[in-house]
């Protein structure tokens, strides 16, 4: 089996990589490949992988960051260095992206932290878990269970936020930004879905 090796270990925080640089690399994969860099860098290969069809196929490895508190945290959810090659669940976004480790849905417009609210109403499954105004919202895929998605709405700062699990969550809101694995999406939203896809599974080689 040849592996190909893709260092993307130069991003900076909340910096994601070309998409045509990961398509030129990708794209030429036989076999595995195995990404250096943060938790987008992860991220973006697989979301290169799923839209060229070719999730499980091609067997992924992960070298992290050292001294990253998100690649530590990934790491340990995924048993990275443990255990042999495994296929993992999915979580995608209806605009093509892949998430990993946390998405956060907050206002698109700048102001002081404790002020800083939008209108949202949002399902995450059968259930409403906002409607009105909010702080944000919070998703973490969950890696001990298949296909399921933490959430937590922020309705007041420093206020426990509400969580809950389930497959899918739907947002509609006022204007926001959403960022995924900490980089931004490239223009604000009033309709965003984050969903365990149960059809899509990937092959870590740990």
């Amino acid at each position: 089996m040849s592996t190909t090796r893709f260092d993307l270990r130069g991003l900076a925080p909340g910096q994601g990589p070309s998409r045509r640089h990961v398509a030129s690399v990708i794209d030429a994969v036989d076999d595995a490949v195995v990404v250096q860099g943060p938790v987008q860098a992860l991220a973006a290969v697989l979301a290169r992988l799923w839209t060229s069809d070719r999730l499980p196929a091609v067997t992924v490895g992960w070298e992290p960051v050292d001294g990253d508190a998100d690649c530590r945290g990934l790491a340990r959810d995924l048993g990275l260095g443990t255990g042999s090659v495994r296929e993992l669940p999915l979580v995608r976004d209806d605009h093509g992206g892949v998430l990993l480790h946390h998405g956060r849905v907050e206002p698109a417009t700048p102001g002081r932290a404790l002020a800083r609210r939008f209108g949202a109403q949002a399902h995450h499954d059968a259930a409403k878990v906002a409607d009105g105004d909010i702080t944000r919202i919070e998703v973490r895929p969950r890696w001990d269970v298949e296909d399921q998605i933490s959430v937590a709405v922020v309705t007041v700062p420093l206020r426990r936020p509400g969580r809950t699990t389930g497959r899918a969550l739907q947002v509609a809101c006022d204007p926001a930004r959403v960022l995924r694995d900490g980089v931004p999406v490239d223009r604000e939203v009033q309709r965003w879905t984050w969903y365990a896809d149960d059809r899509v599974r990937w092959r870590l080689q740990p």
